[in-house]
């Protein structure tokens, strides 16, 4: 058994929850460790002098300069390409993310998109805005075919909660030949992935943002949907044209799209994706959820324990490599 390192947390919050609830969190999973709080500029740049862990939503190169004894960063975020991962490197600091952590609530968020957009909910809210007692048509899920792009922990999560829906699925990953929780497995190669589309009625994208993935869907593969399908982006704004997509529905190429993420993001107040009526936006909030920084402090509770017990910042869970 090594000496217990410290812990430190940095200030910024995720999703408008206090971060004080993540310290709390941490504090529950380790009562043998001293975790602490910055919650100010200048006990960030006091606490990250001695610590050999610290953990939050980002870290600055300015706050980096002051770290005399880092060993591990654990980041907040599934994303990591806002940290100054080179310098880490150099530094050989370890640094791990939140992956897994959002996978129940943005799987329920998608799952909602679509039950949303196959039962017309939003025209049945308009009506009644309007007291407005009229039928209107609706569309079944079930038989349909639903895309997921991305299989990590948010699109298995997604897949999961459709099985019971008597859907086809397929799924898009970088290594095919790995499977997954779908029908089919295909990969990012043009001919396989529009053959998929041109089935799809539900188009799922749950990637990361990588030069691969960078408008992924533009023009061409939105004209290669079918006209009723639904594209629902929980994955980053850039991976979906914005342009291409304005087209797409104006000219209803498809039936509509439900957008937690925008290209560009905030997305602009006067912007027309605004005023379409098949489009539900949301301002990236399908990552909120309460259990968030409990799911987060379980990780990286984990990972403590581990360095604590081998007195190694290697091997983890969620290490990202640099």
């Amino acid at each position: 058994m090594t000496d217990r390192p410290d812990v430190l947390v940095l200030r910024k919050a995720a999703h408008g929850m206090p971060i004080e609830q993540y310290a709390a969190a941490l504090r529950e999973r380790l009562p043998h460790h001293e975790v602490t709080l910055a919650r100010t500029p200048e006990q960030e740049r006091e606490g990250i002098r001695d610590a050999e862990i610290v953990t939050g939503m980002w870290l600055t190169d300015d706050l980096l300069d002051e770290a005399e004894a880092l060993r591990l960063f654990a980041c907040g975020y599934a994303g990591t390409g806002h940290l100054p991962r080179e310098r880490l490197a150099q530094l050989d600091v370890t640094v791990t993310n939140a992956s897994g952590v959002h996978g129940p609530n943005i799987g329920e968020h998608v799952l909602g998109a679509i039950l949303a957009f196959s039962r017309r909910f939003h025209e049945g809210f308009r009506r009644q805005r309007r007291n407005e007692w009229r039928s209107f048509e609706t569309h079944e899920l079930q038989g349909s075919t639903v895309t997921v792009v991305g299989l990590g922990a948010i699109g298995e999560s997604t897949v999961n909660r459709l099985a019971g829906f008597d859907v086809e699925t397929i799924g898009v990953r970088y290594s095919p030949e790995k499977g997954g929780p779908t029908d089919r497995v295909v990969g990012f190669e043009d001919d396989d992935l529009h053959d998929a589309l041109a089935e799809t009625e539900y188009l799922v994208l749950a990637c990361p943002l990588t030069e691969t993935t960078q408008g992924l869907i533009g023009t061409s593969e939105l004209v290669t949907l079918p006209p009723e399908a639904v594209v629902v982006n929980v994955a980053r704004g850039p991976v979906l044209d914005t342009d291409a997509l304005v087209t797409a529905l104006q000219r209803g190429w498809i039936r509509g799209a439900s957008l937690d993420v925008t290209d560009p993001e905030p997305l602009p107040a006067d912007h027309e994706l605004w005023d379409l009526g098949n489009v539900q936006i949301t301002p990236h909030n399908a990552g909120h959820t309460p259990e968030y920084y409990g799911r987060l402090a379980d990780i990286v509770a984990s990972n403590v324990r581990h360095v604590t017990e081998s007195g190694e910042y290697d091997g983890l869970a969620n290490q990202v490599p640099l």
